[in-house]
């Protein structure tokens, strides 16, 4: 399940990542397309979006990006050292 890998997201790597589903399991997305994300990002989106949201609009890699929360976000955390472990904050909108 985790390999060493690049994050499709933000590019880091080589970096531990793990299975994204685009469109939440809970929403149909068992058997459809993933995405290989490092923690950090694969949490930051849980954060930021409900999976109705996933499923409904934000469920490729590209959408993902064009969000501007993920955008400062992918800025930022492309600097960090892909060892560093980074906390992740729920947005307040999902509070």
């Amino acid at each position: 399940m985790a390999q060493q890998e690049s994050c499709e997201l933000c590019g880091r790597g080589p970096i531990e990542t793990t299975e994204h589903h685009l469109v939440p399991r809970q929403y149909g997305g068992a058997e459809g397309p993933t995405a290989e994300l490092c923690k950090a990002c694969h949490k930051q989106i849980h954060a930021l979006f409900t999976n109705a949201e996933l499923a409904g609009f934000y469920n490729t890699i590209e959408r993902l990006r064009d969000h501007p929360d993920m955008e400062k976000y992918i800025k930022w955390v492309k600097k960090q050292d892909p060892h560093k472990k980074i906390t992740i904050k729920k947005a307040n909108r999902k509070k």
